[in-house]
């Protein structure tokens, strides 16, 4: 296995900066994004944004003869959803868009959920649900912590509220690279796994089914569909491990982080589901 890379306290800054003007690009988007707009008109709204605003340059554009600055993922969707002009989002839709950002050599990734109009109830729940599950795992790094601990947090947090984890993909380190190691598992064991230090900066990323944790690929590659075709959620932030524990480096800022984790309700996680 590859060697884990940590960062230095430069290095760091300079991540600091690649997720701040990562989170300003969701800020912008979320005035973009309503019904009627279709997935490729965001992926060409967000491009221009990151280059001609940002000076920045969209990471994921030529990353695996990958063409596109981002990912649109639809309702039963979980994640890889290619932008399409035809592909237009209807009230009712949820839509997880995901996008990376590099910066002066350094890579942040992070990626949002987006509920379209009037969204029903059991869709809300699940993003909610969804996001949370992402916080209870962020909440477990610290040094001296491993990523079973992590994932132990997300699985359990999404199954007690009825809810499947994806086991196929996975967060992972980032930096110079947007794929380094480690691989940081969604489920795991409570102990068990890479022991967390100082230095390292990886993403968190939990996809959540309202049904079973079955997915397939579409024909096109890319696409990673439910296998029964039942919604889709996830969200996605790159953290530092730090000396007292985590920072988010990818923080928005509509988004505050709860006194307590385990008592969250929508208003306390800082965020507008509607």
């Amino acid at each position: 296995m590859a060697e884990v890379v940590l960062k230095s306290k430069e290095e760091l800054s300079v991540m600091r900066e690649a997720g701040r003007l990562l989170a300003l690009v969701f800020q912008q988007l979320d005035k973009q994004i309503v019904p009627g707009i279709s997935t490729m008109d965001i992926n060409n709204w967000v491009e221009r944004y990151i280059v001609d605003e940002l000076k920045a340059r969209p990471a994921s554009k030529g990353q695996y003869d990958y063409q596109y600055v981002l990912n649109a993922s639809v309702n039963h969707v979980v994640c890889h959803g290619i932008p399409s002009e035809t592909k237009k989002l209807t009230s009712g839709d949820i839509v997880n868009v995901d996008i990376t950002l590099e910066k002066d050599g350094f890579i942040a990734d992070s990626s949002k959920m987006y509920l379209i109009g009037e969204v029903n109830p059991f869709a809300k729940r699940l993003v909610n649900k969804t996001y949370e599950a992402m916080w209870q795992g962020i909440k477990a790094v610290k040094p001296g912590a491993t990523l079973g601990d992590v994932g132990y947090a997300i699985k359990q947090h999404a199954e007690q509220h009825g809810y499947s984890v994806v086991r196929e993909y996975c967060g992972h380190g980032i930096g110079r690279d947007m794929h380094e190691e480690p691989q940081v598992l969604h489920y795991g064991q409570k102990g068990r796994g890479l022991v967390l230090k100082e230095g390292m900066v990886f993403t968190i990323e939990p996809m959540i089914n309202q049904g079973t944790a079955k997915i397939k690929t579409k024909r096109d590659g890319w696409t990673v569909v439910t296998s029964d075709r039942r919604l889709s959620a996830q969200w996605e932030h790159t953290i530092a491990v730090t000396s007292f524990g985590f920072e988010v480096l990818t923080l928005r800022e509509e988004e505050r982080l709860p006194a307590d984790f385990n008592q969250s309700s929508e208003d306390e996680w800082g965020i507008k589901l509607s």
